[in-house]
């Protein structure tokens, strides 16, 4: 008989009786005895190592197990304070902690409330709080020979300590203590991975050899499961801090990567670097894994790049910035711009994806470019420049001004970065906070740490401080008038400067105005003669300022002129570069149209669809007619009153706008939801306005030629821009046709209209059909409108449940929810008056 199968024996003959004695033993006495006698073979006894092996593999979890089953008997009850804590709970905290976790875990999973659970969980909590997580990832870390524990146990123990907040809260529910909630256990956990890493530095510079494979696993697995903020909230800056200075820690760290499972590497590397405030410091934690897991480097490459957009611009700093610190990594970082540029001058990508998907490959683009150096230029030259002129094209083209101005930004930078003056790109656009931030990225960023500068900053802060005080001191010594003797010195120069008539008070001229060399005109044929053939740009200025007022004012002579005036005014062009220009013609031209309203409605409405108008032109025509519809739409309270100012009148960009779409739908839902109140509520007194008489001649025509491309016009083709206006402004005016006689018959006509559109790529029309259903849904009498829909119910609703689900810009999404949520109410006051009228 060899020495292990001694021990084996003898171990089992001494603690077989033992064991025996506890689970059925009726004397207190004896059991209190025994557990006595087995304490010895715990961590702190005086068993040998051998002994105390034999027994942590072969009795341990049995013992354990009988001490569970006598949570209710009467010996249990009897053990008070100190001699419960040493006797009961020194077993499950003084020996191997696998198996004490296991058993525990098991107990609460199964145990009915009671004050056995109570028991096994304050046990437990004292497991987490006496460090006992740390040895059992201690003890996996050590390699020791022979001694490897199967691959079931391993992944048994993994998962339980991976999950332990959610088996804990399956059985105490809303009873859970805070030491087993899910941020308080995972930031625990991550300090014993980082006491632990710290045991095998200091192991490894002592000769040992130490394996990392369960302290990855349990890491890959934890993030896995969504908890990588919490764990690499405190590992990374403790990590980049100590592989800064030391060799050993940054060895290790990389080991601690390379031994994450593949599946669970991409949340890993994720959160890892959302956490790290600098490039450098992924470079010293993962060293060149990216050229060693294909996994790491699609994440890195490609996923976290083209896939994904939800991610801060610091995570590309720290990716992009990682690729370029290495020589054996520059490569890579060609082939992300190459991928990169690819798919920023696709025009599909531009007319399928989110804006905000856009903006972050937008911003990979010119990290990318801005790390690039001056050798590598000339080999992706060609690459740049079909990137630049092919992307800020295809943004061009969109009918979003937020992609116009990405697309001139991004090209502005791009050409700088090539440097060739043939190629000098700049446009005029109004910078916003977004084009700025684009224009920030391609600067130079530092490779030092963040967390490094900030202190350094805040050293010489004081410095600065102290020198700017100076130099003020300085500035205002210097800046103090001359002295008494000075100033006398200087008086004896010359007599001339007693006889000054600084002294003189001066006239006061604020109240004076610049003569005019031309009167304003006082009559309408006057100002339309000035507009039609004067030369003079001081005149025509004073006429189109005149204009509006004395439309409003001469209605019988406005309503003389008016076709021909608003001919003028269609075709009058900014000669002058007159200030305010484009708002003076346009409410000259509102004034004629609420003034004469079916003449001039009509020329408009045909000028529209004719030939040789610019897109300005019909863009200014939309423009007048939505602003003319809502001043007309107004209520009349008082018959001696004039027209409403066009000042007052909400502008047609405001319209387009989606949070006046929202505010439109909002108001209009919260006006069909019935509320239950005391006493009878008065319904809402009708007013009559001018537009709804009108409101044919406003809607139907403009709805006559648009499948009818012409020389210069193509509504249904290329001019995308104006079609999305135009869906707009046919959605304002069917919505403020409510009540009107003609609102079924508008939206008849309207729905037949989007229904022919609905699948456009361009999202700006996407929106604009969309505006259009709702105000449909709002305006149109709901028998009308369930009996047009009665067919295509079915295939409505399917329509704007997949373009609420599915399609990539927000704003469709959410007016597809809005379109949706009014359908159902229609749908609902409909069967709800078939009910009371059956």
């Amino acid at each position: 008989m060899d020495g292990s199968s001694g021990t084996e024996v003898l171990v089992r003959q001494a603690v077989s009786p033992y064991v025996r004695i506890i689970a059925s033993s009726h004397s207190s006495a004896e059991k209190t005895d025994a557990l006595h006698s087995l304490k010895h073979y715990l961590e702190d006894g005086n068993a040998s190592a051998n002994e105390r092996a034999e027994f942590n593999r072969a009795h341990y979890t049995r013992v354990l197990q009988v001490l569970i089953s006598n949570l209710t008997s009467d010996w249990f009850h009897s053990l008070h304070g100190e001699e419960r804590r040493e006797l009961w709970d020194g077993f499950f905290l003084r020996g191997p902690p696998d198996q004490a976790l296991l058993v525990l875990l098991d107990t609460v999973s199964s145990t009915s409330a009671g004050s056995g659970l109570d028991q096994c969980v304050s046990v437990l909590e004292r497991f987490l709080s006496a460090g006992r997580v740390e040895v059992l990832l201690w003890s996996k870390c050590l390699v020791v020979i022979g001694g490897s524990d199967s691959a079931q146990l391993r992944e048994t123990v993994l998962t339980r300590l991976s999950s332990l907040p959610d088996l804990t809260a399956n059985r105490l529910q809303t009873h859970t203590p805070s030491p087993f909630l899910p941020p308080q256990y995972y930031t625990h956990l991550a300090e014993d991975v980082l006491k632990t890493l710290e045991k095998t530095c200091q192991a490894l510079r002592g000769g040992q050899d130490c394996s990392l494979g369960f302290v990855a696993q349990l890491l890959g697995k934890v993030c896995m499961q969504g908890h990588g903020e919490c764990v690499f909230e405190i590992l990374a800056p403790r990590l980049s801090s100590l592989t800064r200075s030391d060799a050993l820690w940054r060895r290790v760290s990389c080991k601690l990567l390379e031994n994450v499972p593949e599946r669970w590497i991409e949340s890993v590397i994720t959160a890892l670097i959302h956490h790290l405030h600098s490039a450098s410091a992924l470079s010293r934690l993962m060293d060149n894994l990216v050229l060693k897991n294909k996994k790491v480097q699609f994440v890195l490459t490609h996923k976290l790049l083209l896939l994904q957009y939800q991610h801060p611009t610091r995570l590309l700093r720290n990716v992009l910035g990682y690729l370029a610190l290495d020589v054996g990594r520059r490569p890579l970082l060609k082939q992300v711009m190459r991928s990169v540029c690819q798919v920023w001058c696709n025009s599909s990508a531009v007319r399928h994806t989110p804006l905000e998907q856009q903006l972050y490959v937008s911003r990979a683009l010119l990290l990318s470019v801005s790390l690039l150096n001056p050798a590598e230029i000339p080999e992706l030259r060609e690459v740049l420049l079909q990137c630049m002129l092919g992307g800020v094209q295809c943004r061009l083209d969109s009918s979003i001004e937020r992609v116009r101005r990405m697309g001139m930004v991004v090209g502005e930078c791009l050409s700088q970065k090539l440097d060739t003056p043939t190629y000098q790109l700049k446009f005029q656009y109004e910078a916003d906070e977004e084009s700025r931030e684009l224009q920030s990225l391609t600067e130079p960023q530092s490779e030092e740490d963040q967390e490094d500068q900030q202190p350094a900053n805040e050293a010489h802060r004081p410095e600065l401080e102290t020198r700017g005080q100076s130099s003020e001191t300085q500035s205002v010594t210097s800046s103090q008038p001359p002295t008494t003797n000075q100033t006398s010195g200087h008086g004896r120069g010359s007599d001339s400067e007693l006889d000054s008539d600084d002294e003189l008070t001066p006239y006061d001229m604020s109240a004076d105005q610049v003569k005019q060399k031309v009167a304003p005109p006082r009559y309408v044929r006057d100002c339309l003669e000035a507009l039609m053939s004067s030369d003079d740009p001081e005149r025509v200025e004073l006429s189109l300022q005149a204009a509006e007022g004395l439309l409003r004012k001469n209605v019988s002579a406005t309503r003389e002129v008016s076709v021909q005036f608003s001919k003028v005014m269609l075709h009058l062009e900014d000669r002058y570069s007159t200030a305010g220009f484009h708002t003076l013609r346009q409410n000259a031209m509102v004034a004629l149209t609420v003034t004469d309203t079916q003449l001039v409605v009509e020329y408009l409405t045909a000028e529209f669809y004719s030939l040789n108008y610019s897109l300005r032109q019909r863009l200014d025509i939309l423009e007048v007619l939505a602003l003319s519809a809502q001043e007309l739409s107004e209520p009349i309270t008082d018959k001696r009153a004039g027209p409403r100012p066009v000042s007052a009148v909400t502008m047609l960009e405001q319209c387009g706008e989606v949070e006046h779409w929202r505010q439109v739908v909002d108001k209009r839902i919260q006006s069909k939801t019935r509320r239950i109140s005391k006493g009878v509520s008065q319904p809402p007194k009708a007013t009559p306005n001018r537009y709804a008489p009108v409101a044919g001649f406003f809607f139907f025509p403009l709805l006559r030629n648009y499948d009818r491309p012409q020389v210069t016009f193509d509504l249904l083709g290329s001019d995308h821009l104006v079609l999305g206006r135009l869906l707009h402004t046919l959605g304002l005016l069917m919505h403020l046709a409510i009540n009107a006689p003609v609102a079924t018959q508008m939206g008849k006509a309207l729905l037949d209209f989007v229904w022919a559109i609905r699948f456009h790529t361009d999202q700006m029309v996407r929106r604009g059909v969309l505006f259009a259903v709702c105000a449909v849904f709002l305006s149109m009498p709901s028998d009308s409108l369930l009996l047009e829909l009665s067919d295509d119910l079915v295939e409505t609703r399917a329509w704007l449940a997949d373009v609420a689900e599915s399609d990539p810009d927000s704003d469709c999404r959410s007016l597809a929810v809005q379109s949706l949520v009014l359908l159902e109410k229609n749908l609902k006051t409909h069967l709800q008056s078939s009910a009371l009228e059956t």
